[in-house]
């Protein structure tokens, strides 16, 4: 006995934690583990890196282009000859119209859009999993109100075939019991299998790449929305996807006038040294120095086209920006009025669910004594299923007002409730 004892220890310990137990998360948690693992967040971080090696890349073309070259030749005509040589050449931009600066200035507000962009990923991700965080709970929720709708569907059942082997209720009244003990006890089914539904959901915008039971801490509450500041304008001018916007706006411009700056010409400084002979090492030395200058003259309209096509995408720009403005203003208006109502259904909803428990627990009385009628009684107990229903769904619903409140003013991942 003692040996089998041992045996199954042993087996349990190579058994996976999450096969044994739950995870119990905390919405705080939740909001650690998607920082760290989303993959929507890791691949806006990765596009702000890209914005800014290309800055870097763009501005190399400011310092000196120095290559340095060793070569070896062997030529054969009536005798063989070898040739080798080793040197360093170097070319410098003098004068390019500002062409890179402009360049560089819009490199810089790539990587703020970038930024913005990755802030903007933040308060979307943010934003989906507060909603599988509310989901989630209020299935939670809805097994143990199922439960409770099964438990008084069941103790109507008993109290009706009292009565009906009594004599005193009709055989229709005893299957009408017997088919909503029924339906609850599908209900209870079909929550649990929505369960892992939302289960899912939540690991999936935690960025868990693998699926197993959880199981989340939290209640379903919804704070008062206080007379925080509704400046729409400044919440506006804040908001990330109007910052990434106003942001590719100035790229746009800054493009305009490095496309401008090619109709003038460039003018670089050259130089170079090196060693040459028909033997290693070579000791034939040589230098150079020149300087160049190339202006177009004839390329068929592409320059002025490359322009063209720079003022157009500026406009276009700005038409997105001021379009976003005025979206993200009524958004916020639309949702703080949403959030305002929502919790306003949440306190008259409670009143309620109070109204229908008080009067199921008189009609309970009432009917067991025989003071009213089965056809009285059931209406009664069919809103206090319906009004523990609609109560747990408006609070949901008040959360998910409150998330889309949030989403609305841009806030990310580590924004504090």
């Amino acid at each position: 006995m003692k040996l089998f004892i041992v045996i199954n220890l042993f087996l349990l310990s190579f058994i996976p934690y999450n096969a044994l137990a739950e995870d119990v998360l905390t919405w705080d948690y939740c909001l650690y583990e998607a920082r760290k693992n989303h993959p929507d967040l890791i691949s806006a971080e990765e596009k702000v890196k890209q914005e800014e090696a290309a800055k870097v890349i763009t501005g190399s073309t400011l310092y000196p282009q120095i290559d340095g070259s060793i070569d070896w030749s062997r030529t054969k005509t009536t005798t063989e000859k070898d040739s080798y040589s080793f040197g360093v050449s170097g070319t410098q931009i003098i004068f390019n119209a500002s062409k890179t600066a402009n360049d560089l200035k819009a490199a810089s507000e790539n990587i703020k859009a970038s930024q913005y962009n990755y802030r903007f990923t933040s308060s979307e991700v943010r934003y989906r999993l507060r909603t599988a965080f509310i989901n989630l709970l209020k299935t939670q929720e809805s097994v143990k109100i199922a439960e409770d709708i099964a438990k008084i569907r069941r103790d109507n059942l008993v109290l009706i075939t009292l009565c009906y082997e009594a004599g005193i209720e009709h055989k229709g009244a005893l299957l009408t019991a017997e088919a909503n003990l029924t339906q609850a006890k599908f209900e209870i089914i079909q929550v649990k299998r929505e369960l892992e539904v939302s289960q899912r959901e939540l690991l999936k915008e935690m960025g868990r790449a693998e699926f197993y039971p959880v199981r989340i801490k939290g209640e379903l509450k919804v704070k008062v929305p206080t007379k925080e500041s509704t400046d729409f304008e400044t919440l506006t001018k804040n908001n990330p996807s109007l910052g990434k916007l106003n942001a590719q706006t100035n790229a746009a411009s800054f493009g305009i006038k490095s496309k401008e700056a090619d109709f003038f010409p460039e003018i670089t400084a050259r130089t170079g040294a090196d060693r040459t002979s028909a033997r290693w090492p070579p000791e034939d030395d040589q230098w150079n120095i020149g300087f160049g200058l190339s202006i177009p003259i004839f390329e068929g309209g592409l320059r002025k086209a490359e322009v063209e096509k720079a003022k157009a995408l500026y406009k276009q720009a700005q038409a997105d920006e001021r379009s976003k403005k005025d979206s993200v203003t009524l958004a916020l208006e639309q949702t703080w009025a949403a959030f305002q109502g929502a919790v306003d259904t949440v306190n008259v909803q409670k009143k309620f669910l109070q109204a229908a428990e008080e009067r199921a627990k008189i009609a309970e009385g009432q009917y067991s004594l025989g003071l009213i009628q089965f056809d009285n009684w059931i209406i009664i107990e069919d809103s206090l299923v319906q009004a523990k229903k609609t109560f747990l769904n408006t609070q949901a619903n008040a959360l998910l007002a409150e998330a889309g409140w949030i989403n609305a003013k841009g806030e990310t991942l580590e924004y504090e409730d």
